[in-house]
């Protein structure tokens, strides 16, 4: 196989495998500074219970996160050198910043936040969990800023010719607010949140219906909801931003990712469908004239296809791009829909009378993490050929010395040992879901509460 192809399902691989855990961590600690919070407030043990056991899955997926994490920058230098030394200036001042304002800060307070439990006052403790969780989202704001550079370049100048060219920044906060990372930023942490309420909702959903600390679980299940639905109908808007932007600044990408291919033609909007590029033609369900609209507030506004740009210029792999994008889409709405009507049955009193409905949480919990995943890919794709949008092509930016079989043992070495990191992964995190919300001593007074709170609410 192609040695490009090779590198790119190697850093592919690697980087889908680390976002499962940051946009966790990140998740989880909005919902780990409401919990305590609430604690805070209102003084009721439960709420600490809760803190306590979501700070320890907490730790356990920063823990991989950070692990996994690293084999990304090594890759850069092992199989895209070239892409290193042309980006180096900018993804060294990046990350750099995320060592020292975002890394630092998180690290600082992790200490307190999982071993500073009755060894420090309430509020001291509260403010660890609040640093740890602006660590995460800072991490959040270096990467994406970083990754939305190579979309939308700004703020530098090219150093150097041919394989010596590099980029080099001549406005900072330019290159920090280039055009697109706001927009893909909140979108980002928009879709971290709701990995974490929905791993939430899923596991306390799972104890109601079996029966287990069943108080704790309600009071924990709405704290999730409310910042599910928020989230879910956040990420509508913020997602319609994030695609004007590509319109604006990636045509060649939004093409793709409607599966558009008429050089300069009014644009439908499709529900789903199956691309044929051969014969450049797109079957499914669709809004006729749909996209020109979204774009541009009308039906006669044309909207530039595939055809528009040179075939070198244009990605190739037009429909697993076009199921990426429609995917996440699609999930989306799901979101909206599942948690408006769980507000909504709230609202009635009816919020746990469904058993069904805890079913769909519990196994919802996925739903987050192929979102993200298929986001990510859509994106990712949709830029090719370009690594650098329209500066560095992919096929350019590889390292010179590397080897396909060189790749393709890296790649089946991290398959195995990624596969062993996510099995035990799972394994810790079924034990710690098992063991539950309380500490030994507390359980027989957890059970008692409850069985009080039920008799009184059948009278």
């Amino acid at each position: 196989m192609d040695v490009e192809i090779l590198a790119r399902i190697q850093f592919a691989f690697t980087v889908a495998f680390h976002y499962i855990y940051p946009p966790l961590s990140i998740g989880l600690g909005l919902l780990m500074v409401i919990m305590e919070g609430m604690y805070l407030r209102t003084g009721q043990k439960m709420y600490e219970h809760m803190a306590r056991f979501w700070t320890k899955i907490f730790a356990l997926t920063f823990g991989i996160g950070v692990a996994t994490g690293i084999v990304m920058e090594f890759e850069f230098g092992t199989n895209w050198a070239t892409y290193s030394r042309y980006v180096g200036d900018v993804f060294g001042s990046a990350l750099a910043a995320e060592g020292i304002f975002a890394f630092a800060l998180e690290s600082g307070f992790l200490g307190i936040l999982l071993f500073g439990w009755n060894k420090v006052s309430s509020k001291v403790h509260f403010i660890a969990t609040i640093g740890v969780w602006l660590g995460s989202m800072f991490s959040a704001v270096w990467i994406v800023v970083a990754n939305s550079w190579q979309q939308t370049p700004t703020g530098f100048h090219i150093v150097g010719e041919g394989v010596n060219a590099r980029a080099e920044i001549t406005d900072f906060w330019a290159m920090v607010f280039n055009p697109s990372s706001v927009d893909r930023l909140t979108h980002v942490w928009i879709g971290a949140f709701l990995a974490g309420a929905f791993l939430v909702l899923s596991v306390h959903a799972y104890y109601i219906l079996k029966g287990k600390h069943i108080e704790l679980s309600k009071k924990a299940f709405k704290i999730a909801l409310v910042v599910a639905t928020l989230a879910s109908v956040s990420q509508l808007i913020t997602g319609h931003h994030s695609a004007d932007g590509v319109a604006k600044n990636q045509p060649a990408k939004l093409a793709a990712l409607e599966g558009h291919f008429d050089s300069l033609s009014v644009a439908d909007a499709y529900l789903f469908g199956w691309v044929d590029k051969e014969n450049q033609e797109v079957s499914g369900v669709k809004i006729p004239k749909g996209l020109t609209y979204l774009l541009h507030q009308d039906f006669e506004t044309p909207v530039k296809g595939l055809n528009y740009f040179p075939e070198d210029e244009r990605p190739t792999a037009i429909n697993a791009i076009f199921q990426f994008y429609h995917i996440m889409v699609a999930i989306g709405i799901f979101f909206i829909a599942l948690t408006l009507f769980s507000s909504f049955l709230w609202w009635r009193g009816k919020l746990f009378k469904h058993r069904w409905l805890l079913w769909v949480f519990v196994f919802s919990v996925i739903l987050p993490q192929i979102a993200n995943q298929v986001g990510w890919y859509a994106a990712e794709m949709g830029r090719q050929p370009w690594v650098v949008y329209g500066l560095l092509r992919t096929s350019d930016a590889l390292s010179e010395v590397v080897t396909a079989n060189q790749v393709l043992f890296s790649l089946i070495m991290f398959t195995v040992i990624y596969t062993i990191l996510l099995a035990l992964f799972l394994y810790l995190l079924t034990k710690k879901i098992k063991a539950g919300p309380y500490a030994e001593k507390d359980i027989q007074h957890s059970s008692m509460q409850e069985s009080m709170v039920e008799v009184f609410e059948k009278k």
